[in-house]
C-alpha cells in the first residue's frame, strides 16, 4: 500500500471501481450472455461439439476474498486464498497512531530546528547549509522507503526526522526575514485543506477512480518536471529561473501545488480506506502514515512558498 503523493508509488486495490483495480471481473451468479436472440448460439441437442451450460470460468461463490490483494494463499497445496487473521488486520487506530508518530517527530525536530539554528546574517549560511543536507538526506530516505516492498518504521521515523529539521530552518528563515506569522499561516492553511478533503471524501462529493488517479498523476509528472526546470534554468542562469516561482505566475503555480497536495490527500484517504476494507496486514498503517507525512509535507511547502511571494518586496 505505498503512497500516491510526489513518490508515485503506490499499491492498489480493486474493490468495485477502486482507482488501481479499475475493472474487476464478472462475479460468478451473475447475469449470463443472452443467447436467445444470437443466431450463432449452437443447441445441446444433436451437437456433439456443444459447451456445457454454464460459464466455465465461474470461480466458486463465498469467498470474499477472492480479489483481496491482502489474501494469503497457500502455495504448496494451491488452496484458496484465505483473509489474514483478524489480530494482524490494519485497524483506524493503528493508523493515526502510526500517523501522529511520524507527524510529531517531525514537529519536534522542526521546533529544535527553529530554536537552534538561527538564521541571522552571521549564522543564516551555516544554518540553511544544515537544513539542505537534512533534506536531501529525508529524500534519499523517501525514495528508499517507497522502493521497497514492506514498511521500514525506521526509515519512516527517521526521513521524518530530518525533514523536519529541513522544515524548521527554512520555515525560520521566512518567519524572520521575509513575513512575520508565515509559519504559523502556513500550518494553518495545511490544516484546514487536510479538514476540508477529509470532508468532502467522506460525503461523498470526492470520487476516486481511474480517471481521478490518471488525472492527477498526469498533473503532478507535469508540475514536478516544470519545477525542475525551473530550478535548473536558476542554478545555471540566475535569478528566479523561468519566473515559476515568483510573482503573479508563482502564486498561479503556488495555488495548483495546493490543489496538488489536496488531491494527493483524496488518494492517501482512499488508500487507507481500502486497506481496512480488505484487511490490510497491520505494517501497512506504516505505510498509510508515511503517504499522509509526504502529502502534508508538500501542501505546507506550497502554503509557505506562497505565503513568502506574496509577502516579498522584490
Amino acid at each position: 500500500m505505498r503512497s500516491r503523493n510526489p513518490v508515485f508509488s503506490r499499491r492498489g486495490f480493486s474493490r468495485d471501481n477502486g482507482y488501481a483495480g479499475f475493472n474487476a471481473a464478472p462475479q460468478a451468479g451473475g447475469p449470463a450472455v443472452a443467447t436467445q436472440a444470437n443466431p450463432y448460439a449452437q443447441g445441446t441437442q444433436g451437437n456433439p461439439y456443444a459447451q456445457p451450460a454454464g460459464n466455465p470460468y465461474a470461480q466458486p461463490a463465498g469467498n470474499p476474498y477472492a480479489q483481496n490483494p491482502y489474501a494469503q494463499q497457500d502455495q504448496q497445496f494451491g488452496a484458496p486464498p484465505q483473509a489474514p487473521p483478524a489480530a494482524g488486520r490494519m485497524t483506524m487506530d493503528d493508523v493515526v497512531i502510526r500517523t501522529g508518530s511520524t507527524l510529531g517527530l517531525l514537529v519536534v525536530t522542526a521546533a529544535l530546528a527553529w530554536a537552534l539554528l538561527p538564521v541571522d546574517d552571521a549564522n543564516i549560511g551555516r544554518s540553511y547549509g544544515i537544513g539542505i543536507g537534512a533534506a536531501l538526506i529525508g529524500m534519499v530516505l523517501a525514495l528508499v522507503q517507497s522502493f521497497k516492498r514492506k514498511a521500514s518504521p525506521a526509515l519512516i521515523l527517521s526521513y521524518a526526522a530530518f525533514e523536519g529539521v529541513f522544515l524548521g530552518v527554512v520555515s525560520s528563515v521566512v518567519d524572520n526575514r521575509i513575513a512575520d506569522g508565515a509559519a504559523m499561516q502556513a500550518v494553518i492553511g495545511t490544516m484546514a485543506v487536510f479538514a476540508g478533503v477529509l470532508i468532502a471524501y467522506k460525503a461523498g462529493w470526492i470520487r476516486v477512480n481511474r480517471r481521478f488517479y490518471g488525472f492527477v498523476m498526469a498533473a503532478a509528472l507535469g508540475f514536478v518536471f516544470l519545477m525542475m526546470v525551473n530550478l535548473l534554468f536558476a542554478v545555471f542562469g540566475g535569478g528566479d529561473g523561468l519566473g515559476f516561482r515568483s510573482g503573479a505566475l508563482g502564486v498561479v503555480f503556488g495555488i495548483v501545488g495546493i490543489i496538488l497536495g489536496a488531491c494527493f490527500l483524496a488518494l492517501d484517504f482512499k488508500q487507507v480506506e481500502d486497506g481496512l476494507a480488505y484487511g490490510a496486514p497491520r505494517e501497512e498503517a506504516w505505510l498509510a502514515a508515511f503517504g499522509l507525512t509526504l502529502t502534508l509535507v508538500w501542501i505546507y511547502l506550497e502554503f509557505l512558498r506562497l505565503i513568502a511571494i506574496l509577502n516579498s518586496n522584490d
